[in-house]
């Protein structure tokens, strides 16, 4: 993400009830880091996704990010999103166990010499549990096996508290900082309207 915008002034800046903001940070990696070992795999796994409907795929996509306000796949058109998750270019992984998915790993290698961490998530049983790292690890080792040059991620801090420092110590460094306002879905019925309770609704009196 390399988006040039006007640097906002010092101060406060009143954001509209319907809205949200958020600081959103990119991180990237330009070698291949130092691995780091598993934790014991407890029964999980990590497969490549081939294929996925896209029902199968929105499924995952709110059951992992719902409560983190994810929303752009919910809602995107479903050519769109076909297309993305079709495209040779863009791989897709999923954490196993007894057969259920409870983790999304996607990474988008569309641009040439480069790859995205396109979305990286986990059911809210395995979060805590050491599962990151076996999924983190698995998207290095993929990202890696490429010819790129830099491996990126961006995060906010309406993400997990704990993401940020994570892709830190996975390897990636910070790179620039934004703040991005965007509708809030579950005031749209776009997304569930208990979604998030850690970051509370404001509506228009």
């Amino acid at each position: 993400m390399d988006k040039t915008n006007t640097p906002l002034s010092a101060g406060y800046h009143d954001v509209a009830p319907e809205m949200l903001a958020t600081i959103v940070t990119c991180l990237e990696m330009t070698a291949r880091p130092d691995p780091r070992p598993n934790p014991p795999a407890d029964g999980l796994s990590v497969e490549r996704w081939i294929a996925p409907t896209l029902d199968e795929y929105r499924s995952l996509y709110r059951r992992v990010g719902e409560d983190w306000l994810w929303v752009s796949r919910a809602v995107m058109e479903d050519d769109r999103l076909r297309a993305i998750i079709e495209d040779p270019a863009v791989e897709i992984y999923t954490m196993m166990r007894d057969g259920e998915r409870l983790g999304l790993l996607e990474l988008d290698f569309r641009e040439s010499g480069q790859c995205e961490l396109a979305f990286f998530g986990l059911d809210q049983s395995l979060i805590g549990a050491g599962a990151g790292r076996i999924l983190m690890n698995v998207a290095i080792d993929k990202a890696w096996e490429k010819p790129i040059s830099r491996f990126w991620v961006h995060t906010c801090h309406l993400d997990h508290p704990a993401a940020l420092a994570f892709y830190q110590r996975s390897g990636f460094r910070p790179y620039k900082r934004m703040v991005e306002i965007f509708e809030d879905p579950r005031q749209t019925g776009k997304l569930r309207a208990d979604a998030a309770a850690h970051f509370p609704v404001l509506r228009a009196e």
